[in-house]
């Protein structure tokens, strides 16, 4: 059995959009604004032009995607836009643990000498890690193992915590301490010379399925966080800080910083306008290369928001050359077409993700199982995926994707223990009545219209919709308020298949749509009341969103009941199942790296549970196409190989030469 893995992303950092999130928690990829799910397995399709040309082109290559960024670099502590995901893959790099192209986890040899574990005798691990001499960022500078624990030094900081950076501090050896400001040093970081560091890990997170992963740090830049002139020393206690003081107000503006923005990747921020949805991209002279030497050849990265309805025009215009991940069956069969008349390849892959509802569960409707069970079965979610994907994609059971080993190892097990929740409004009907939706808006037994429950004063919380009848008893409609990206082909097929579906009404549901842009819907998923005070107002219990995962799935604090995890961003479903979330660290934490047999079981207990609880909805996992024209050479992409990842290896022959 082989684990299909892709890039880490820095140590201990959940990715959210929640994306790490999301759109979702934990350690999931992207979040994009449609939903859908793919696999590790890639095949490029390839079709031949008759014509032959000589005629050259800019050497550059200009990316669209339907999500668009939102402008947020900040090492995806804050949130995870899948398109600000590309993006920060394509300037940021240095990491010591990456993936490589069959999702193995490798040691990035361009950075890291070598990695050296110490078993300790109180149960702790240390990893100590030499960091190779030579490495700049992108403005000339030297890199060294002071930017490396620079990164732990201010995302474990009390001015990150207070700048509402996602980060749990229990896995490294006095994180906890250093970041309550108990202390002003790190203690499980230690900076032991100019190009060596070690962190030690609590003996409650070993092992680790991961572990690996334990050892990696990025290198961050340090005035980009901070104003005061900073750096890093070690006394023998551990790393801290020396010169001045960090600031949350700095910390947060960083995500921000585009001129001049100092970074250590294969390509540099030339632009980034988030009002048109563009980010100019060049490359960095001073790029060592990825964890095998490359570095790309093609000058210039341009990633600009495409419009479904044009999208195929500005592919044959030229203004965009190349559409990433299409998933909507539609968009994939006009490539395919346009592949059989010649001029452009795709490279077709299964997803490692799946399209889903999100449900957030802590007030409205949705809070309840059988509210989410109804909305299941009042979507016939095989049609939605048949009608949607047009064959290139199936209905999934829980979230994963068809390419995970772990999905194509439980295939026999979930067809008998997983609900289909196949098609069924009379079933939706029986199972709304027998939990209290029986009433109407006056108190009275339902007849038609929208239905109502009796709630208790937790239950009701601050919903706007209920009603207090005279005898004080609360009343909560069957209204659902649902938050939709504009310019989304998942929303439209939803609004058809389920908001206004005729099923729908005679249960006595409502689910109202507001569509808003999709940056919009995530301040409102990760309730960031720092963008504004109404994102930090539960109001919206349900989303359609897609995720991708990373190589290392880890749903860890994905679904926690520690109230200070879920203020820090954590548990975007504000689902509380102790069991749940008991298996999701089970998951990860005491399986033993290289333990496939034992971290398979407990996946899929955690998917049983999960399928039980529906937090969300899966929709599909489909298989991605991504359309470019013929005469980029080089490219391949899988479901954990993306896009800033493929770039690095391809090349346009015909591409001007620079005087």
């Amino acid at each position: 059995m082989k684990s299909n893995f892709k890039k880490v992303s820095s140590l201990l950092l959940v990715a959210i959009m929640a994306a790490s999130v999301f759109s979702g928690c934990g350690n999931q990829g992207g979040t994009t604004s449609e939903s859908s799910t793919d696999s590790s397995t890639s095949s490029t399709e390839s079709s031949t032009s008759s014509t032959e040309t000589t005629e050259t082109r800019p050497n550059r290559i200009i990316y669209g995607s339907t999500t668009g960024i939102s402008g947020d670099l900040g090492n995806g502590w804050w949130t995870n836009n899948a398109d600000d995901a590309t993006l920060r893959g394509l300037i940021d790099d240095y990491e010591v643990v990456v993936s490589d192209q069959g999702g193995a986890f490798v040691v990035n040899e361009t950075v890291c000498g070598g990695i050296e574990t110490t078993d300790n005798e109180d149960g702790s691990k240390t990893f100590t890690v030499k960091i190779n001499e030579g490495l700049t960022f992108n403005n000339g500078e030297p890199i060294t193992a002071a930017n490396y624990v620079a990164y732990a030094l201010v995302q474990y900081s009390p001015a990150a915590l207070e700048a509402s950076v996602q980060a749990t501090p229990d896995k490294i050896v006095g994180a906890a301490d250093y970041q309550s400001g108990a202390t002003s040093y790190l203690s499980g970081v230690r900076l032991l010379d100019e190009y060596t560091y070690s962190v030690t890990i609590s003996a409650d997170y070993v092992p680790y399925y991961y572990e690996l992963t334990y050892a990696s740090f990025a290198p961050i830049y340090l005035p980009q966080y901070a104003s005061a002139d900073l750096t890093v020393k070690d006394d023998g206690q551990g790393a801290y800080l020396d010169g001045g003081s960090l600031v949350a107000s700095e910390i947060d503006a960083s995500r921000w910083v585009y001129e001049g923005r100092v970074s250590a990747g294969p390509y540099q921020v030339v632009s980034v306008d988030t009002g048109a949805n563009e980010a100019v991209l060049e490359l960095n002279p001073n790029y060592a290369g990825n964890f095998e030497g490359q570095k790309p050849s093609i000058e210039q990265v341009v990633m600009v928001k495409s419009v479904t309805e044009t999208e195929f025009d500005a592919l044959k215009t030229g203004s965009i050359d190349l559409l990433n991940q299409l998933s909507d069956g539609n968009e994939i069969n006009t490539a395919l077409d346009l592949v059989e008349e010649g001029g452009y390849e795709v490279s077709a892959f299964e997803r490692s993700g799946y399209g889903q509802l999100t449900f957030q569960c802590d007030f409205g409707p949705t809070q309840f199982e059988a509210v989410r069970h109804a909305v299941a079965y009042l979507l016939d979610r095989n049609d939605f995926a048949n009608q949607f994907c047009q064959g290139h994609g199936s209905v999934v059971q829980g979230p994963y994707g068809l390419s995970m080993w772990m999905y194509k190892d439980s295939e026999e097990l979930f067809a008998s223990e997983l609900d289909t929740y196949a098609y069924d409004p009379a079933k939706a009907v029986e199972i709304l009545e027998a939990d209290g939706w029986v009433l109407d808006e006056n108190g009275n037994p339902y007849e038609s219209g929208t239905r109502y429950k009796e709630v208790t004063a937790e239950e009701a919380g601050d919903y706007p919709l209920n009603v207090t009848l005279a005898d004080g008893r609360i009343l909560m409609p069957l209204h659902i308020m649902w938050a939709s990206s504009e310019d989304n082909p998942v929303s439209e097929l939803l609004a058809v298949m389920l908001t206004n579906g005729q099923q729908t009404a005679d249960a006595g549901m409502v689910i109202e749509q507001t569509t808003m842009t999709f940056d919009e819907l995530l301040l409102y998923l990760y309730r960031d009341a720092t963008q504004g005070d109404k994102y930090g107002v539960p109001t919206y219990g349900m989303y359609n969103l897609a995720t991708n995962f990373y190589a290392n799935y880890d749903q860890s604090y994905a679904f926690t009941s520690d109230p200070d995890m879920v203020a820090l961003g954590y548990n975007q479903n504000y689902l509380f199942d102790d069991e749940l979330d008991q298996l999701s660290m089970d998951m990860v934490y005491g399986v033993e790296s290289g333990d496939d047999e034992t971290y398979l079981k407990i996946w899929q207990d955690f998917i049983i549970r999960w399928n039980e609880l529906l937090p969300n909805l899966p929709l599909y996992s489909n298989v991605y196409y991504t359309i470019y024209p013929e005469w980029l050479e080089g490219f391949e992409q899988n479901s954990l190989w993306g896009f800033e990842d493929a770039i690095l290896y391809a090349s346009i022959p015909t591409a001007e030469t620079a005087e």
